[in-house]
């Protein structure tokens, strides 16, 4: 018996040693097995110590985990420092910063991604659907307002009869939709209380008109649509919270407006900005991006934009293949920006592609500069070999290839039929070559076919020099995933 206490004691001192910081737990790998016995359903984020994205997740996952456990809720949320815990990191499978995972039931074997935005509301909700009822019943008027009050967006179905097929239809969404709280409610009370005289679903939210009254087909398809519409601002700011709901919903076409906050005019423009909005909800998503801030200089970099050209608007549709449009008007009105979108839906707008002008000395160098205005005359020059790096300024793996890439300049700098050549792609692009990734490299054998092939062998010397002495049929290893070379991607901009 004393043996067995002792136990016990023990036990409850280990638990008791995982450490909280803001409400969030500090999980090793001494303690994580601990931590998913005592809280079987965890939320937990691997981190980096020096990741920007990580740092600004920080607040918004305290506050989450704060929220869960002043409710008393059984949901807690973790934190993992990946670069200290890399055995946990390796054994979860983290490639990137921050990874979010939730571990249910203490099962460790299939934790399930995070695939919510990154703000408290989000978090909570996403987990509370993974846990509980995907639609909430509310008996009492105060439920409905506490419901509204407590986040963002919510969805109340409004049915005399909670086991009608709209009810049920209301409830297929709800388990497909990870962000936004629904419930429903069959009381004369909370019908009253929200001018509702007949069964319906309606959106509240707290921006723009306040709240959406469904009028469409009552089905799980018109349900998804009418919240993805709906569940977003006419404009929403581009920040590291917002960021997962842009390029996460099913609206690939998106319009920017570049403008700084701070500017005289900056709520004339908008209002400009969010009428025009109106005719293309569920169409083009608007975006404004405050141009002062330093984290923001890099999207106007990738549209070829500097902080003095702003205000600007640009769009671009985030598809298999990225195209960016320019207006011929810098106007921003109303009008201006209708008929902008109105031309991009309708199919009529030309793709923009940005070009740097040519350098006087472009040729004068081992590696040739190429720009968009002289790409398509030197790479398909039908009497040469024309090997391109395809490259982003502030691409690391690029500034780990460029001393390789000038000594294999410097051994072909005086052959009669070979060029190597780079060009920044991020201020130059070509209709021709599409680029996903950083850096890329391509080889544009001699020929009237202008035939492209694409390098994904060693990044040595030896594996260019072989590659291009066979014309690029040999040296050339298949590519996969895990790429030790490694490569940045085109739409990693933030």
């Amino acid at each position: 018996m004393i043996r067995l206490l002792l136990l016990c004691t023990l036990a409850v001192a280990s638990r008791a040693e995982i450490a909280e910081e803001e409400d969030v737990l500090v999980l090793k790998k001494s303690n994580f097995d601990e931590a998913l016995q005592a809280h079987p359903n965890i939320l937990v984020e691997f981190y980096a110590p020096w990741c920007g994205h990580c740092k600004a997740l920080a607040p918004e996952y305290a506050k989450a985990a704060g929220i869960l456990k002043a409710e008393g809720s059984e949901l807690r949320l973790g934190k993992v420092d990946a670069t200290e815990e890399t055995e946990l990191a390796q054994e979860f499978g983290v490639r990137g910063y921050p990874t979010i995972k939730f571990f249910k039931g203490g099962d460790k074997e299939s934790p399930k991604e995070y695939s919510a935005g990154r703000q408290a509301d989000d978090i909570v909700n996403w987990l509370k659907k993974r846990t509980g009822p995907s639609v909430a019943t509310l008996n009492e008027v105060t439920e409905a307002e506490a419901l509204i009050a407590d986040n963002e967006v919510a969805v109340i179905g409004f049915f005399k009869d909670l086991e009608s097929a709209g009810a049920k239809a209301l409830e297929k969404a709800a388990e497909a939709t990870d962000d936004v709280p629904f419930a429903m409610s069959s009381s004369d009370a909370v019908f009253a209380k929200f001018e509702v005289s007949k069964d319906s679903i309606v959106l509240f939210k707290k921006f723009d008109e306040g709240r959406n009254t469904f009028d469409g087909e009552l089905t799980k398809k018109e349900l998804l649509a009418f919240v993805k519409s709906n569940q977003l601002p006419l404009v929403i700011e581009f920040t590291e919270q917002t960021a997962p709901k842009i390029f996460g919903g099913d609206i690939k076409s998106h319009i920017l407006m570049f403008l700084p906050k701070a500017a005289s005019d900056f709520q004339g423009k908008m209002d400009q900005f969010k009428k025009a909005a109106e005719g293309f909800k569920g169409q083009i998503l608007f975006i404004f991006i405050d141009s002062d801030i330093d984290d923001n200089q890099r999207i106007l970099e990738f549209f070829g934009l500097k902080k003095e050209e702003c205000p600007a608007i640009r769009l671009i549709t985030l598809e298999d293949e990225m195209t960016k449009y320019k207006p011929e008007s810098s106007d921003i009105t109303a009008e201006s920006i209708t008929e902008f979108c109105k031309a991009f839906v309708e199919g009529k707008l030309k793709p923009h592609l940005m070009s740097q002008d040519i350098p006087e000395d472009w040729d004068k160098t081992p590696v040739k500069v190429l720009v968009g205005k002289n790409f398509e005359e030197v790479a398909f020059n039908p009497s040469k070999n024309v090997f391109v790096e395809f490259y982003a300024p502030w691409c690391g793996h690029c500034k780990q290839l460029a001393p390789i890439w000038e000594q294999l300049g410097e051994k072909y700098k005086d052959s009669a039929d070979t060029i190597v050549a780079k060009m920044d792609s991020t201020a130059n692009e070509i209709e021709s070559v599409k680029v996903h990734s950083f850096p890329t490299l391509k080889f544009f054998p001699a020929g009237e076919e202008n035939k492209v092939i694409d390098y994904n062998g060693e990044r040595t010397l030896e594996g260019f020099t072989k590659f291009l002495e066979s014309g690029g049929k040999e040296g050339g290893a298949p590519a996969t995933d895990d790429d030790d070379e490694g490569e940045t991607e085109v739409t990693n901009i933030t």
